[in-house]
């Protein structure tokens, strides 16, 4: 049974092994192994990083996915969030062709994202983005966008798509007959996605995320 430890109780190695774990999902794409933990804690042996890992996942600020056991990050303590008041928005990473976008096994993270960001009643998503096709968006191989939740999106916008079940992010630009989805870049290799109906949007991009490692 999964505990929920108050942050209190978390001692100073487990905080940074936390930050730690954060910090790789968010800007490395992946969670760390035991013997890279072990060894930005200092420790000689990975065992005693495993045990750390164990306690985290039995106070329930860490949990390993059923499919590759690569570990998930349910929640920070509360005092290493911002000052502002935050919510806790999914981080999901590169989407397998066919799996629903925000499937538990997509999940890498939960990060808090300022309430500036994200309006009440609206659901979110974390999306890393990968290429370079949107850069002249702001979006950068691996920025990490917030994406507002929604199946519909305008003329304009930056959306998320699937297409033949794979996530893509581009400008999205639609009429009676056709969608195209223009990429924004400097790089003519990218070409717009020109579409009948044959895709769906997940959601618009509303920011992208600072570099961040606090």
């Amino acid at each position: 049974m999964i505990k929920r430890a108050p942050d209190a109780d978390l001692k100073p190695v487990e905080r940074k092994a936390l930050t730690f774990v954060r910090n790789r999902i968010m800007h490395g794409g992946a969670a760390p192994s035991v013997r890279e933990l072990a060894s930005e804690l200092g420790f000689s042996s990975p065992r005693s990083a495993a045990l750390i890992i164990d306690r985290l996942i039995e106070l329930g600020f860490l949990r390993r996915r059923v499919d590759d056991r690569a570990l998930q990050l349910l929640r920070m303590p509360a005092e290493a969030r911002d000052r502002a008041s935050t919510v806790e928005v999914p981080l999901v990473g590169c989407v397998p062709c066919g799996a629903p976008l925000l499937a538990q096994e997509n999940l890498e993270a939960m990060i808090p994202v300022s309430t500036t960001l994200v309006r009440s009643g609206r659901r979110y998503f974390l999306l890393r983005a990968r290429g370079d096709s949107m850069t002249e968006a702001g979006i950068e191989d691996g920025s990490l966008v917030l994406v507002r939740q929604q199946s519909s999106a305008n003329n304009g916008d930056v959306v998320v798509a699937l297409v033949d079940d794979e996530a893509t992010i581009k400008e999205l630009r639609q009429s009676d007959d056709a969608v195209v989805l223009v990429p924004r870049s400097e790089n003519s290799t990218h070409k717009p996605i020109v579409l009948q109906r044959d895709f769906q949007v997940q959601g618009v991009v509303v920011a992208t995320l600072p570099d961040w490692e606090g």
